[in-house]
């Protein structure tokens, strides 16, 4: 979906902050919250329904807030509306008696977890591939309503396709629980077709995008 989300591209914003230092936290709570997101807590949440949660945001705190903190919002979003949590937990600030709850997790278990998680998203789509590599491609000019991958930046514009990976998962369709399979393609975009003569000549931008996104270009 467009919203202020998919910041590609757009002017106005002022200077990415780049924090001195290589931790990947700033603080304790953004550590239990990576832990948190990886314990497997928001069962059958998949990582488009995640997007998607963060994509309605309101505006206001989408730009305010640090990147954990549009986690631990978009979680909780997201346990009420799979029904893991009722409102009034949310509200008293503490869980209901729903039975007993399961034992917490471990740091080395949360971590064994995710060295096991590994997941493909290959899914079949019974159609042959309407690009190969080397074919100019364009891409459709607009959006539509929900989530999508296609950046505003990359709308109407003009590629080569550089790879074919077989069919996989729609993230359009992910998003609202349905699983459809199409091809997905590298496609390499000039710099300057993106964002004009301002742009380096030399620079090449690469995109994954799914075939629904893309036309033949004459």
């Amino acid at each position: 979906m467009d919203g202020i989300h998919d910041l590609g591209g757009m002017q106005g914003f002022g200077p990415v902050p780049v924090e001195a230092g290589d931790a990947p936290f700033a603080f304790e709570w953004e550590r239990r919250m990576w832990g948190i997101a990886r314990s497997g807590v928001a069962r059958g949440i998949t990582i488009d329904w995640f997007r998607y949660g963060l994509e309605l945001m309101v505006p206001k705190d989408y730009l305010s807030f640090r990147y954990f903190e549009k986690w631990c919002a978009n979680y909780l979003m997201l346990l009420v509306d799979n029904g893991e949590l009722a409102m009034d937990e949310v509200v008293a600030g503490r869980a209901g008696s729903r039975g007993d709850p399961a034992p917490p997790l471990g740091v080395d278990a949360v971590l064994e977890r995710n060295r096991a998680g590994c997941v493909s998203f290959a899914v079949a789509c019974g159609t042959a591939p309407g690009f190969r590599p080397g074919d100019r491609v364009g891409t459709v000019a607009h959006g539509h309503a929900g989530h999508i991958r296609l950046p505003r930046y990359a709308r109407g514009r003009t590629g080569t396709v550089a790879a074919h990976h077989g069919a996989h998962a729609v993230p359009d369709e992910g998003a609202v629980g349905r699983t459809v399979g199409e091809h997905l393609y590298t496609v390499a975009f000039s710099a300057t077709d993106l964002w004009g003569d301002g742009a380096n000549p030399r620079d090449d931008v690469t995109l994954d995008l799914w075939e629904r996104y893309l036309v033949p270009s004459g």
